[in-house]
């Protein structure tokens, strides 16, 4: 098979399936999208895009115009597929393998001997070995690594992504991949294609550690994120300034603490320690410490909140607005997934204090659909919340939100919850 002009199946047309797929069109490879939502196909179909990502609407245009990139809701054949579906957690925040495993067996009827498998959805330790097994059920007639010692028709790895929301396209082909097969074959087969775009390095290992890499990857950052966090709930308790200590204290050539903020969000760094913890909860203390003192902080905006509109209400009768500003998990994108802001204004709807929420987000022409229809909250413009708001609630840093002045804010309550205004 050559892997320099292949046939790809790319499973999943989100965050990370559509720009994957637009990428591999770029250099040249023939891209067949697949995605079970219809709007999303025939959005790429038309060569747009459905999230906001630089760069990325170009480049689907031009695969598309192209003929390299189409999307469809249906598996077809092909000499390469890569699954990029989503692996949220279930209420007891143990892994959900569902759309991994949909999609795997959607493969299946598909596969021919020399096919490579690529599991690029991030996923507890062991999970390309249960992508090998459902395959195998499926297909009883084709070999699978492990199922037998001899070289197996089907090739099977995992390559996690580690990219950046607002820089995905870029990080994409620079940075390093690690790459990890069921078998060191395996392993060959898949650094080959991503050596057809990638300019970073391609990190030869095995499935199970390449698995371990992308969980440690973002655990780190959550841990990191949850001590700033305690922090700045310490630092409020005790009148300090955490904005200030923080710049103080990473003065010291061994210290760099993050910034704090009003809890962790994406797909990412907000589910992934989660994994780890399942897999091996008696040891996991620290990681599963972490993810709680994170998954606590919007619940501690949302006291700090409350307390300033019973503040405001001892002061002067009315009603009290408030103004939300972001509702994006970081600044300057669009996605909302498991973004703490989404979560405090969910608990400040609840709140009988409360009269009215004037929510101001940029990248979105209307509410999340559990947002909608709630008469308490209006998606306005930022124009219209500073001039209405009684407290302005700084959530997210969106860039959009330095054009706003001292003078706008002279007589609201604020709470600053990023440290925009320090």
């Amino acid at each position: 098979m050559n892997l320099h002009n292949s046939k790809i199946s790319v499973f999943g047309l989100g965050y990370i399936g559509l720009p994957t797929a637009a990428v591999l069109a770029s250099v040249g490879h023939e891209v067949i999208g697949v995605d079970v939502c219809q709007q999303i196909v025939d959005t790429v179909n038309r060569g747009e895009v459905h999230i906001v990502e630089p760069d990325l609407d170009g480049l689907v245009r031009g695969a598309v115009i192209a003929g390299r990139l189409r999307a469809v809701t249906r598996a077809e054949p092909a000499d390469i597929f890569i699954i990029a579906v989503p692996t949220p957690f279930m209420g007891n925040k143990k892994p959900d393998l569902a759309f991994i495993e949909a999609a795997t067996r959607a493969i299946a009827p598909q596969l021919n001997p020399g096919n490579l498998v690529i599991l690029e959805s991030t996923s507890p330790v062991g999970t390309t070995e249960k992508v090998a097994h459902w395959l195998a059920q499926s297909r009883p007639d084709l070999s699978f690594p492990g199922s037998i010692d001899v070289a197996p028709d089907i090739h099977l790895a995992y390559c996690p992504e580690r990219v950046l929301p607002g820089s995905i396209v870029l990080e994409l082909v620079r940075n390093d991949r690690v790459i990890g097969g069921l078998t060191a074959n395996c392993t060959e087969r898949a650094v080959q294609l991503y050596a057809t775009f990638v300019r970073g390095r391609c990190v030869k290992t095995d499935a199970r550690t390449a698995e371990m890499t992308k969980l440690t990857e973002n655990a780190f950052r959550d841990v990191n994120i949850a001590f700033a966090n305690e922090l700045s709930v310490i630092c409020d308790q005790l009148g300090v300034n955490v904005w200030d200590l923080i710049t103080l204290a990473n003065l010291h050539p061994r210290v760099n603490i993050l910034n704090p903020g009003p809890g962790v969000g994406g797909h990412c760094i907000a589910v992934d320690p989660w994994f780890i913890v399942d897999s091996a909860p008696d040891v996991a203390r620290m990681i599963r410490t972490a993810r709680e003192v994170n998954d606590g902080k919007p619940h501690w905006v949302v006291a700090k909140i409350e307390r300033a509109v019973e503040d405001l209400k001892d002061r002067r009768s009315g009603a009290v607005k408030i103004a939300c500003l972001g509702l994006a998990f970081k600044a300057n994108i669009d996605d909302l997934r498991e973004s703490p802001a989404v979560e405090i204004v969910k608990h400040l709807l609840l709140a009988s204090s409360v009269s009215g929420l004037l929510i101001v987000e940029p990248y979105i022409d209307r509410l999340p659909l559990d947002l909608q229809g709630n008469p308490t909250a209006a998606l306005v413009e930022i124009e219209v919340a500073l001039r209405d708001a009684d407290i302005v609630v700084l959530l997210v840093d969106h860039s959009h939100f330095n054009s706003i002045t001292a003078d706008q804010l002279a007589e609201k309550v604020v709470v600053d919850t990023r440290g925009f205004w320090r």
